[in-house]
């Protein structure tokens, strides 16, 4: 006797997958019109409003290895957007900090984000979108997961 197999659909994942990829990558080319990789976008935002922070700070906070975080700010360097200084603290030590034109920018892309954001989820309600938001965190809180979500 056959087992019965469930459709691809029948799984919440393939809906999460679905919305997941085409929300990931519509933002992806709306940052590479503006030659901003999601990793580089993810480091700004977390860079922004705070003054300058070592680049192990960063990493931890995000969950990301310190390697990670120093191509990308290496990357955020060539740009413009982001500097090294020497930690005035440890002078063996750096941190990491957007330039003026890095903090000017970060509200640029968060535009972005919320265009994408509203291309994707206009169709729901407030209340939808609080709700979807309420169980996807609290789906993340049950995994115990604490990545920043770059790739």
């Amino acid at each position: 006797m056959k087992r019965r197999v469930p459709e691809l659909t029948d799984h919440l994942g393939y809906w999460l997958r679905q919305v997941s990829n085409h929300v990931s990558h519509g933002f992806a080319r709306k940052l590479a019109d503006k030659d901003v990789t999601v990793a580089e976008w993810g480091l700004m935002r977390v860079m922004f409003a705070r003054k300058a922070t070592a680049p192990s700070l960063l990493a931890a906070e995000m969950g990301l290895t310190r390697g990670a975080v120093t191509k990308l700010a290496d990357r955020l360097i060539a740009k413009g957007y982001v500097v090294r200084d020497a930690d005035p603290d440890d002078g063996r030590a750096q941190t990491l900090r957007l330039t003026s034109r890095g903090e000017a920018f970060v509200p640029d892309l968060a535009a972005l984000a919320d265009r994408n954001e509203r291309e994707c989820f206009a169709h729901l309600s407030a209340a939808d979108r609080q709700g979807l938001k309420r169980i996807l965190a609290a789906t993340v809180a049950h995994l115990g997961l604490t990545k920043t979500p770059l790739d």
